[in-house]
């Protein structure tokens, strides 16, 4: 019977990722894009969704996250009113940015690969980038770079003097649920 009850106790540690939430405060959601050849710095605030976790597990792991679009900031409060207008983020339409993980997987020196879906103003496309995940008592960092097309996601029209390039670099700090 002890036997029985000890594997009974086991078996949600086995199943189940450790359930975290993003903390807005903590989390740096910055973007890079050249404007007539000098580089536009912005960031995102507000992230929220949910992340299940198990490094030992990645197959459970999983990433459901999204951004406030209206929350934009390039220190430039007219430029921000104009990103959130139609031909960039269309924010009235499309409040939020969404990534949805498809797989994530992992290699012997602690980097691992996500793929997963990225929607901006209703457009959906694959990405994949490393990223690294570094424990911090209960709660955990999430750290990666990687690179989009803003035109396969319709944002900034057809402007020349924008780059198609968008070099996106996330730090999320997430808690433990």
């Amino acid at each position: 019977m002890k036997k029985i009850l000890l594997l009974m106790s086991l078996i949600p540690s086995i199943v189940f990722a450790q359930q975290y939430i993003p903390d807005s405060k903590e989390t740096e959601i910055k973007f890079v894009v050249n404007n007539f050849g000098l580089g536009t710095n912005g960031s995102f605030q507000q992230l929220s969704g949910n992340i299940n976790w198990d490094p030992k597990n990645l197959g459970i792991s999983s990433f459901q996250v999204s951004i406030d679009a209206t929350t934009i900031d390039t220190d430039n409060k007219l430029r921000d009113k104009h990103l959130r207008k139609e031909d960039y983020f269309g924010v009235q339409k499309f409040p939020t940015i969404t990534l949805q993980s498809s797989k994530i997987s992992g290699n012997s020196n602690g980097t691992y690969q996500l793929e997963a879906n990225l929607t901006i103003k209703g457009t959906t496309k694959k990405i994949s980038f490393p990223f690294t995940a570094i424990q911090q008592g209960k709660n955990i960092i999430f750290k990666g770079t990687f690179e989009i097309n803003r035109r396969d996601y319709a944002v900034g029209g057809a402007s020349i003097s924008l780059s198609n390039t968008v070099k996106i670099k996330i730090n999320v700090s997430a808690v433990a649920q």
